[in-house]
Parts: structure tokens; C-alpha cells; sequence
């Protein structure tokens, strides 16, 4: 996910390297917690299963570093900048294009379906919603 967050932070003219720190505290979380999805937990148990394994994460760091990395990564939890609302959404067509290589690897299009329902219904921004609408075709 960070390769096509940082491009398309570039183009949409947002601070790409706070877009890439999210991105990457993201990441660190599900390779914790798996990429949990809500229909196996609630989404208030999964940011705070998440929460819970940052916090013990940046525990592990110098407290000015923990401080810091943990603003951050509220910031991208509470969808608290256009960077952190951005990043929500690559994450969603992230998602899709998962979908995309698993319907190129034979699974039906009617399973993979709620994927991209999913980013359809949560991505608001034109360039994201453009490349959304190429791969659902």
C-alpha cells in the first residue's frame, strides 16, 4: 500500500512523507493483528486491538519518538487530516486491487463483489474513485 499511497499523495499535493509514515504504522499493525475485517470483528475492537499493539510498540522507542509516531498514528485512527482521510481510502482501493489479482486468479467475481462494493461506497476522492472505476470493469 505505501508505493501507491506515496505516488498518489504526490499528485494530490499532500504531505507524502507523513502519508508514508501512516502507511507504514498501518501495515505494522496488521502484520501484528492480521488485516482484520468488520465482519469478523467489530470495528471498535479492531482500532482498539490495534491501538492497543501500537501503544505497546512505541512503548519499546524513546519517549519523544513514542510521542510523536503515536500522534501520528491517532491522527490516521480518527481520520484527522485530509493525509489520514486520504490514506482510509487507499487503503480501500488497496483492497480492490486485491480483489482485481484473486478474480485474475479464478475466484468469482460475485465473492469478490463485496471488495469492491466496500471501496465504492467509502472512497470520496475523484482520482481514487477514477482508478476504482478501471478496475471494477
Amino acid at each position: 500500500m505505501s508505493v501507491i499511497a506515496m505516488v498518489l499523495s504526490d499528485l494530490q499535493n499532500l504531505d507524502t512523507t507523513k502519508v508514508l509514515k501512516m502507511s507504514l504504522m498501518h501495515d505494522l499493525a496488521e502484520s501484528f493483528t492480521g488485516d482484520l475485517t468488520t465482519d469478523k470483528i467489530s470495528k471498535k475492537e479492531k482500532e482498539k486491538l490495534e491501538n492497543e499493539t501500537m501503544k505497546k510498540i512505541f512503548n519499546n522507542l524513546p519517549n519523544i519518538l513514542a510521542e510523536k509516531y503515536l500522534s501520528i498514528w491517532n491522527e490516521y485512527q480518527k481520520r484527522q487530516t485530509d493525509e489520514a482521510v486520504f490514506l482510509h481510502e487507499v487503503d480501500k482501493l488497496e483492497m480492490a486491487f486485491q480483489a482485481n489479482v484473486y478474480a485474475k486468479e479464478g475466484i468469482q467475481k460475485q465473492t469478490l463483489q463485496p471488495f469492491f462494493d466496500t471501496a465504492k461506497n467509502e472512497i470520496k476522492n475523484k482520482r481514487l474513485m477514477e482508478i476504482l472505476s478501471k478496475l471494477s470493469q
